[in-house]
């Protein structure tokens, strides 16, 4: 990540160039406030990466309630670069620089609205788990976590340890462990990104459901991750 964010920030998070950085960020940004998210919402964006969508999140919540982690210091710093060149320094976002997601330095029970784009897409199945243990804790009453992963219709396997996918069955039921329910976002799938995505809940909450908000479509070819 050191090397891949010197050279080239966008593509170190995914995106081979400048606009498609902007269209698959747009992308997020859109499905989120189709499906429920709210300017008062508190939002924790799981590898914020130099903030292809937080950028955007940022200047929709209201001030102080976007927070960021992620595990690289260089693509924290180019973070940063991100809130200068948008001119967002008063709405007070955070971005920090973690090791693992157990989140412990997080208030309990405070975030809204938590995210996790193109994340557990290379994690293996013991990360996950770490982090839908610590989400249920971060996770405010009423409040949603969406993750986006690769979606294996077979066996589930990895590429070098880098890329893994899985079945939605088995990412559904590890989650229940923690009181999480889920549901697989269908709507998602019509969208040109290569990953699918759920919605995770608590199962004690009365708040907002999985499938909460299906509203209208807006123009979002040509992205990809």
């Amino acid at each position: 990540m050191a090397h891949d964010s010197a050279d080239d920030p966008n593509a170190a998070v995914g995106s081979a160039n400048h606009r498609r950085w902007l269209k698959l960020g747009k992308m997020q940004f859109d499905y989120l406030v189709e499906h429920g998210l709210t300017p008062q919402d508190r939002m924790l964006e799981i590898g914020c990466g130099n903030l292809r969508a937080g950028w955007r999140f940022i200047s929709y919540l209201e001030k102080g309630h976007y927070y960021g982690i992620d595990i690289s210091p260089d693509i924290l710093l180019s973070a940063q670069r991100t809130l200068r060149d948008y001119e967002l320094q008063n709405k007070l976002a955070n971005v920090t620089l973690v090791n693992d997601l157990k989140m412990g330095s997080l208030p309990r029970g405070y975030f809204t609205v938590i995210n996790a784009h193109s994340v557990f897409s290379h994690c293996p199945l013991d990360v996950i788990e770490e982090c839908f243990a610590n989400v249920s804790d971060v996770l405010a009453p009423g409040g949603f976590f969406d993750f986006t992963f690769n979606r294996a219709t077979g066996r589930e396997h990895h590429v070098l340890r880098e890329d893994y996918y899985y079945r939605t069955e088995t990412l559904l039921d590890l989650a229940a462990k923690y009181s999480l329910r889920g549901r697989f976002m269908e709507d998602w799938e019509e969208l040109p990104h290569k990953q699918s995505k759920i919605r995770l809940v608590r199962e004690s909450d009365t708040g907002r459901e999985p499938d909460e908000g299906t509203a209208r479509r807006h123009d979002l070819s040509e992205a990809s991750h």
